[in-house]
This record gives C-alpha cells, structure tokens and sequence, in this order.
C-alpha cells in the first residue's frame, strides 16, 4: 500500500447535504483505518439532482442517481463514490465494484407530521407525500382512505414541505433522517410489519473500478460482513423478481455469524393485493432467489408487470 502515502484518493458525491454527510462519514472511516491518507471530495450533479418536480420512474429510475458518479468512476475523475446502496441498480455497472459495504444504519422508515400524528391517528383524506411505489403501496394497504400526493427533493426541502403545510405527512428512510441529525422531528418509526424497507436500505455502498487492486484494498477495514451478507440476499431477491428501483418490492434481512432471516413483499400499486414471503437460509444469493420463487408461485409477475 506504499502507493497510497503519495496518491490522492478521490471521493465522488451527490451535491445534497445527504449525500455529502454520507461520503464524509466515509472519507472519516478511511482515515482512520488508513492514517496519513490523502482524500478529497468532490461533487458531481446526477440527472435525479436536476429534475424533482417528476416521479423517478419517468426519468429512468434508480440508474439517475448514479449514472454520472459511475462516468466519472471509469474516467479517473474520481477514485471512489459514495451511495446510499437502496440508489444503486442490482447489476452490476460494466468495469465497477461495490469495493465495501457499511455497517447498516437503521433501516426502517420514518412518518414525519407536522401535528405529531401517526400514521393511524390520521383523518380520512390525510394528504401523505412520497413518490416511492413501494411506500404508496404500503400505506394504501393500511390505511386505504389516505391521499397519495408525488413528493420529490432532497430531505431539507421534503421536511420544509409537511412543516409548512404542504403535506400532512411525509414517509422517509430513518438512516437519512439521523445521519442529518433531524431525529426531533420523527413522529414514528413504522414497524417493518406496517412498512418493509427497500433492498439495502440503510446502507452505504462504495464503489471503484474492478481493476484497482490497491483501492479494493483500501476498502477492507470499513467493509461490513454482516451488512453485505443481509444486503446481498436482499438485492438477489429483487434482481430475482426482475425488479427495478420503481416497483412496490421490499425485503428485510438479518444475519447473525451464519444463518440469514429474511422478509419479502410484493405488492400491487393500489395496496388491494400484498404478497409477503418469508425464509432462512445460510446463502445469501440462494436465500434472496429462494423468496423470489415464493413471491413468483403466489403471482407476483402480475403485480410487478
């Protein structure tokens, strides 16, 4: 790793305040694993940065987010990127690795009302923003009555939303809610009974070229096992299902040294129909391909075509 006292690793980032707090937090781990390192961060503007006022699924899905970093990836501008690994489409970019996955942060979802209500002391009508079909189709299954409104933007801008009346509730993923140190305004975290996260939810994915041995190195000490090994069975199960960010499909999966316990969902967009699978296994790859079958047995190709 002598390389490494004289080069300048370079991290890409989203331009959120998300994203970079995301990127610095692992900017910090390298440092600490790797003293006397030399980093420094820049910020690249994703295609999803630039449009907010439509769904993702109109503008390409999860690939928006990430397109940009992975150009920038292949061409040396930047050495690593930073995602949230819930952004980053299950196939594999040509020439890319997920060099290092995180220790998970919390991976459940978050209501966030201006009146402090939950989601079942709502009135009938309640306006609820999200633009993500696997949120829409879960409430719609608990609480029919609600109205479902497109809530697109960064977290400061979603927040300022539901806070000035916009909304009357606001669904978002706690990991980002507390990396940003905006835990006082959550009103409730919805079990994983009520609302089951997206694949990799809570964690952060880096990624560097395939062929940059000593990078891969580098990512070693802040690579988390037990994450990967649970965020791995999570992301086979919906490449399984043939499923993009955009479709209503959630899974959950903990691990302890071995075995693997894992929750999956498959839902129809208006929430009348919610296929929920379950299993645990010691492969990752196996166990998330395993629960695909199931939801596939219990007509889940209907839902997501």
């Amino acid at each position: 790793m002598k390389n490494l006292t004289t080069r300048t690793i370079t991290l890409g980032s989203r331009p959120s305040k998300l994203a970079c707090c995301q990127t610095e937090h692992v900017l910090a781990q390298l440092k600490s694993a790797w003293p006397g390192l030399n980093c420094r961060l820049v910020t690249l503007v994703t295609t999803g940065d630039k449009i907010v006022d439509r769904p993702l699924p109109e503008i390409g899905g999860k690939g928006v987010f990430t397109e940009e970093l992975e150009t920038a990836l292949r061409s040396g501008q930047i050495d690593l990127a930073v995602h949230s690994l819930k952004d980053l489409p299950v196939e594999n970019s040509k020439g890319l690795s997920i060099g290092a996955v995180g220790l998970r942060a919390c991976a459940q979802d978050v209501l966030i009302s201006a009146k402090g209500e939950t989601l079942w002391e709502l009135s009938t009508g309640a306006r609820l923003g999200t633009s993500s079909l696997r949120r829409e189709a879960q409430v719609k299954a608990a609480r029919p009555d609600l109205t479902i409104l497109p809530l697109r933007g960064n977290v400061d801008t979603r927040l300022r939303k539901v806070l000035e009346g916009e909304y009357d509730v606001i669904l978002l993923a706690a990991a980002g809610i507390e990396r940003l140190d905006l835990g006082t305004y959550v009103t409730e975290y919805l079990p994983y009974e009520v609302m089951l996260p997206a694949p990799g939810q809570g964690a952060l994915a880096i990624q560097c070229r395939s062929d940059d041995a000593e990078l891969l190195q580098l990512l070693q000490p802040i690579h988390d096992l037990p994450t990967y090994r649970a965020v791995t069975a999570e992301r086979a199960f919906l490449a399984a299902l043939g499923g993009g960010c955009s479709a209503p499909v959630a899974a959950y999966a903990t691990t302890d040294s071995a075995q693997i316990e894992m929750r999956g969902l498959v839902a129809g967009i208006d929430g009348r129909r919610v296929i929920r699978v379950a299993a645990i296994g010691e492969d990752p790859k196996k166990i998330g391909e395993l629960l695909a079958q199931k939801a596939l047995n219990q007509g889940a190709a209907e839902l997501l075509g």
